[in-house]
């Protein structure tokens, strides 16, 4: 139940963002319209995940994940139904409340229903399969429906499935909920809705327009603001919705901060890639999704393993691998142009799905078995969060550098393929006013041609900054994980306090075996 929960939430994202286009041409929408399309489904997943698994954790986890579903199969239904950009923005925004809600709960049943840390490995594994298998089958979805109907259609596979695990989780699925008198948290509910949507919307809106607008400056200068009083009310809550004494595990800091940063780079990077294999080769939807299929497919192949392994083989070692095998395929795809094969980018995505595979897996179940158990929710509620926010800004971030790269090595192309003079200078500045793909609304001429191959290889210029700083972001995302996930000493046995009570542990105190023997045994909980 938790895996078909989890493949519900993250269907929309490669299904929408390979079909982007095509709501574009059917919408008439702007560029900027446009790319609220995917930061409308993203920003409430992003803001509302904490308070999501806070709910869960007061009212009830089941009742939380059957109103994402609810909300899921709702939003994709006015999605389905929209005729204009603002009705889809309210589709994606209710489809990602729904998301929100999804993900920190799915992790929250699973670590209820198998307390054992060893064997809850096995189940997170298959979790994350789920959730590489939702984004796997995105883009060839979006790529067979587009072929042959309406963009709209995209949405329909949405509904049912919410429905059925709808149907399925009211009779099948037990409830729980946090011990401890667990209470919602407001001050850091709103402080943290208000901090992550404000810095999110001042990166999107910086990196379309300008970094020194004025509603950019602000939104960014609040968005600092709110997390400060995030982390001020936290301290103070006597119910904090994010517990900030989890970041003492050195293992749950790192599972956050690989989270945030691979996701930054790899995001932003099947953003640029999409773009390339649409303006560059040329390819259609289905063709350019069968390609990206290879990088899921891939992750899904070498993560199944991974859960079981993870009580014989170090966490640490498989992540830190895995981040290793994505910054060298990143690095190895920026010696691609126009005319490079399938078969030469198929080995370098293969690589890269093999090392996400080997990351998805240890890094969640690090992050859950982490925490003390009655903090499961709290604990995947975060690391979703982290994901998520990294994710919204991946776009946002690498598209920046892409666009301003592209558009600065745009007049040098123009030159070398014969197009000078009052038209250069027109493609330049309609460029730099709507972005490249503005330029292919102009009227070109006989230099069509030429101006098609300069936009290419101005795009390409731009992917390899892109490229570049992805390996980098991943890179520091392996330097995290060898820092901070180092083999914790072996807990000294506590002296019992009664009949079988286990002893307490501070938290932050090094309580099982991160890096040598799977997951960490929960925090705060030493046997007696």
């Amino acid at each position: 139940m938790a895996c078909l929960g989890v493949f519900v939430a993250y269907l929309p994202i490669t299904t929408v963002a390979v079909s982007l286009p095509a709501i574009q041409r059917a919408l008439n929408t702007s560029t900027a319209q446009l790319s609220w399309v995917q930061d409308a489904f993203v920003l409430p997943m992003a803001a509302f995940i904490l308070t999501a698994g806070v709910f869960g954790d007061v009212h009830g986890r089941k009742k939380v994940f059957q109103a994402g579903l609810f909300l899921s199969a709702v939003g994709a239904l006015v999605a389905l139904c929209a005729h204009n950009i603002q009705t889809l923005w309210a589709g994606q925004a209710l489809a990602g409340l729904g998301s929100a809600a999804l993900l920190p709960t799915t992790l929250a049943l699973i670590s209820h229903g198998v307390p054992d840390f060893r064997e809850r490995g096995k189940f997170i594994g298959m979790w994350a399969m789920a959730l590489l298998a939702a984004l796997a089958v995105g883009p060839v979805i979006a790529g067979v429906v587009l072929d042959h109907y309406s963009w709209r259609w995209i949405y329909l596979l949405s509904i049912p499935l919410s429905l059925l695990a709808l149907a399925v989780a009211a009779p099948l699925l037990t409830d729980s909920r946090a011990p401890h008198g667990r209470k919602l948290d407001w001050p850091g509910q709103i402080t943290a809705a208000v901090g992550v949507t404000a810095l999110v919307y001042g990166v999107i809106e910086g990196g379309a327009d300008s970094f020194t607008s004025a509603k950019v400056v602000a939104a960014l200068a609040l968005g600092i603001i709110a997390l400060v009083a995030f982390v001020v009310a936290e301290r103070r809550s006597a119910s904090p919705m994010l517990d900030l004494a989890v970041f003492r595990s050195a293992a749950f800091t790192a599972t956050a901060l690989i989270a945030l940063i691979t996701f930054l780079g790899l995001i932003g990077f099947f953003f640029v890639l999409s773009l390339y294999f649409g303006m560059v080769q040329q390819l259609g939807t289905l063709e350019a999704g069968a390609r990206l299929l290879l990088v899921p497919v891939a992750a899904i192949v070498a993560g199944a393993p991974a859960g079981r392994l993870m009580h014989r083989v170090p966490a640490r070692r498989m992540i830190t691998v895995g981040l290793l095998l994505i910054a060298g395929s990143l690095l190895a795809m920026t010696n691609l142009d126009a005319g490079t094969s399938y078969s030469s980018i198929a080995w370098r995505l293969i690589v890269l799905g093999v090392g996400l595979g080997l990351v998805t897996t240890p890094m969640t179940a690090t992050a859950v078995a982490a925490v003390p158990h009655h903090l499961a929710g709290m604990a995947s509620a975060a690391n979703n969060a982290f994901r998520q926010v990294g994710g919204a800004l991946g776009p946002a971030v690498l598209g920046a550098l892409l666009s301003t790269r592209a558009v600065h090595a745009l007049p040098g192309h123009l030159a070398d393929a014969g197009v000078t003079g009052s038209q250069a200078h027109a493609i330049v500045a309609t460029a730099k006013e709507g972005g490249l793909g503005a330029v292919a609304g102009m009227n070109l001429g006989s230099k069509a041609g030429q101006v098609y191959a300069a936009l290419g290889d101005s795009l390409i210029d731009g992917m390899r900054l892109c490229l570049i700083v992805a390996a980098g972001l991943v890179l520091v995302a392996a330097v995290c994980g060898v820092t901070l996930l180092r083999r914790p000493q072996q807990a000294a046995a506590a002296p019992a306090r009664g009949a079988g009570e286990a002893q307490q542990a501070p938290m932050g105190a090094p309580t099982g075996n991160v890096g040598a023997a799977g997951p960490a045994e929960p925090l705060g909980h030493r046997r007696a």
